[in-house]
């Protein structure tokens, strides 16, 4: 008997475009898109499949847009299969629509905030102040402790997304990323390689954005979670409406502890990964974890399809 876990993308998954099969040929997709525009009052999925790249790549506008995506495809496979998953995740901001997959969040309460995180991120550190530098093959205690000794109060470096084995994102002050990386490469790192983003996600330098999210979240409904949500700051399962509205506060300026997050639904006997928005970032993730599970991809017609006659045979946790 199979385990499914539902996994979410986050920022850098997203391309003009996305979703848009899905628009077309689910009347249940294309309300999600329908919804969002109603909820930000502009037209959101414009943005999406028409572009341009650089307003797409607006944190406040990627969030939404990747939010959308993801559970407009996921309703598209709801309508060809019904699933139980046993978990969901998401990476970072992908946390908010495996909120919406649980009914912990409404969806328009939940595009409201992503909008909103999306501003608060873009206005916490002014531009060229932070950076972010991906640290390829080097062990992770290694890492902590360089950016332990390199980390000052004005000039702060730190571990922002454990990935997996042999790849963790630091951020901070770019003067501070820089000094880590070299040291890192010192320390026998494969590669440094500096990420193109427009802010220090995922590090104190966040702290502000997290308080304007906590005061912003007294505005939106949240609810027990139905389906366990594996939390990005601690890798382990929320569902009290309270625990899930902390963490999410919490997550904006802590690492995100993806590797630890796969790991831990493996050892609860999760088999077989789904994971649903754009791109297939994810599945590269989980497979350097564990290269045996099975890992499927909802993003278009061709991907919904591949899935659905592997998921066929699978008798628990769906129905078709």
């Amino acid at each position: 008997m199979s385990k499914i876990a539902l996994l979410f993308p986050g920022q850098g998954s997203q391309k003009v475009g996305m979703g848009k099969e899905a628009f077309d040929q689910s009347e249940d997709a294309k309300k999600v898109f329908e919804s969002a525009d109603q909820a930000l009052n502009f037209s959101l999925s414009d943005i999406i499949f028409q572009g341009p790249e650089e307003e797409l790549k607006l944190t406040y506008h990627t969030q939404p847009a990747l939010l959308t995506t993801s559970i407009a495809l996921y309703r598209w496979l709801q309508s060809k299969i019904e699933i139980k998953p046993a978990f969901v995740a998401g990476h970072s901001l992908g946390e908010y629509a495996a909120l919406v997959a649980a009914d912990s969040l409404s969806f328009e309460d939940a595009v409201s905030a992503v909008y909103q995180r999306g501003l608060y991120m873009d206005q916490a550190v002014p531009a060229g102040v932070g950076a972010m530098s991906a640290i390829l093959n080097l062990d992770r205690d290694v890492l902590d402790q360089i950016c332990e000794e390199v980390s000052t109060p004005e000039n702060v470096v730190q571990a922002a997304n454990y990935n997996c084995p042999g790849q963790i994102v630091i951020s901070g002050h770019a003067e501070a990323v820089k000094i880590a990386g070299e040291k890192a490469l010192e320390a026998g790192a494969r590669k440094v390689v500096p990420l193109s983003v427009s802010g220090p996600f995922h590090s104190s330098l966040m702290q502000p954005a997290a308080e304007h999210l906590q005061e912003k979240f007294s505005t939106y409904a949240f609810h027990d979670a139905k389906i366990p949500v594996i939390a990005n700051v601690t890798a382990r399962p929320v569902t009290k409406a309270a625990d899930i509205q902390t963490s999410l506060v919490r997550q904006v300026a802590s690492p995100v502890l993806w590797e630890d997050t796969i790991r831990y639904l493996l050892q609860e006997g999760v088999d077989t990964f789904i994971e649903v928005g754009s791109g297939s970032v994810l599945a590269g993730l989980t497979r350097k974890v564990d290269r045996k599970v099975m890992m499927l991809n909802v993003q278009d017609q061709a991907s919904l399809e591949k899935s659905l006659s592997q998921l066929e045979g699978k008798t628990e946790g769906m129905t078709r």
